[in-house]
């Protein structure tokens, strides 16, 4: 195991109608004059907006709004944002959502107190300070209430790009399972695939001796596999419903990938397919992890075998484990066409043709990018094709 830093200051505000306090939390933490940030009209027509504002009022806190968030987040919205912070003394952001209201109200954040362009930090600078961000949660997925992390899309030739900083983890998340139950069963799908994909990315490692995180790897894995079938099938069942919410949590704030190198390529490459295609990012990564899976596996079978016993249920193969790593694979692939995932480009609305563009904006030139196997632009590409071409 590698030496570490571990931080995780959020407090997790969990349970049946929790929103209702979410104004003695902004209180807690300092705020008082608040951007209510959020998506649609989905949070406004559930009542939960009002709820909200509410509860802001009750505590004496006042606040603006800014709505108007989209799947995979525009530089466009932060960047309004930012101008009414600044103009209405905004001391503290609030999102109201899942991770696309997060991760724009951590752009917006970090870009109030700097000088120059918000983008900067997107492009590879260092956060040093931000205002406080609290959540309100309504989609199990990104995991962005638990994280320093931030996803944000620059409109201008769509890149898609990332930014991180323990400045932007949030002071406190309100997780109330219950607001996730009116999701559409492919909006629940796509949150589970991102919460098993940010697993995944830690547990396919190139460390020693990580026992104790390999395990916690495997049971928010195995949660995902038996709770994610039955929100489909009941999507009012609210115990599988915080299973599954607090499940997103633990997958991305870090506390299953101490220690551990990681590996972040099958994000990377699916970040261009969400950029160009505007596609839900779990349904592009339903595309793409096993794709990466199949072309990367023979790098070190038994860390697939591994998965595939200890996840999947395979029956080792010991005079074939390249058999049992396979099978896993398929596994993981059936499994993702269970839920309602597309599991190539057709069914995700790709295109074949446009891989060279992709290939081009993933942006490694020839260069090699890191993780568990280093890949080539040429890698890159043929991970888009094993892709465009999958089948069960």
């Amino acid at each position: 195991m590698d030496n570490f830093n571990f931080y995780s200051p959020t407090e997790f505000v969990f349970g049946s109608d929790r929103e209702n306090e979410c104004g003695e939390y902004v209180k807690k933490y300092g705020g008082s004059k608040v951007l209510l940030h959020y998506g649609g009209g989905s949070a406004e027509r559930s009542g939960l907006l009002g709820r909200v504002r509410d509860s802001l009022n009750r505590s004496g806190v006042s606040f603006v709004e800014l709505g108007g968030v989209q799947p995979n987040p525009r530089d466009t919205l932060v960047y309004k944002g930012i101008d009414l912070c600044r103009s209405e003394g905004v001391d503290f952001i609030l999102a109201v959502g899942g991770g696309s209201s997060i991760d724009s109200a951590k752009a917006i954040a970090a870009g109030v107190p700097y000088d120059g362009d918000f983008w900067d930090f997107y492009s590879g600078s260092h956060i040093e300070k931000a205002l406080p961000v609290g959540v309100v949660l309504t989609i199990a997925a990104a995991g962005s209430e638990g994280s320093g992390d931030s996803v944000i899309t620059k409109e201008d030739g769509m890149l898609k790009r990332g930014a991180g900083s323990d400045a932007l983890r949030p002071r406190f998340s309100v997780l109330n399972p219950a607001l996730t139950q009116t999701l559409p069963a492919y909006q629940t799908a796509c949150g589970a695939t991102d919460i098993m994909a940010h697993v995944f990315e830690r547990y396919f490692t190139n460390t020693k001796e990580v026992e104790i995180t390999d395990r916690l790897c495997e049971a928010v894995l195995l949660t995902m596999v038996k709770e994610t079938p039955r929100v489909i099938a009941d999507p009012d069942n609210y115990e599988a419903r915080a299973n599954i919410m607090w499940a997103g949590m633990v997958a991305h704030n870090n506390i299953v990938g101490v220690g551990r190198q990681q590996d972040w390529n099958s994000h990377g490459i699916e970040h261009e397919l969400s950029a160009l295609y505007d596609c839900a990012h779990g349904a592009g990564l339903a595309v793409i992890m096993p794709s990466w899976m199949e072309f990367v596996y023979k790098h070190n079978v038994m860390r697939f075998c591994q998965m595939a016993t200890r996840v999947f249920g395979c029956q080792m193969d010991y005079e074939n484990p390249e058999a049992t790593a396979l099978e896993g694979i398929r596994r993981f692939r059936s499994f993702l066409h269970s839920i309602g995932m597309p599991i190539n480009f057709a069914e995700l609305g790709a295109k074949e043709e446009d891989i060279p563009a992709l290939v081009d904006k993933f942006g490694i030139g020839s260069g090699r990018t890191g993780g568990f196997v280093a890949l080539s632009a040429e890698d890159v590409t043929e991970i888009y094709k094993i892709a465009a071409r999958a089948s069960l």
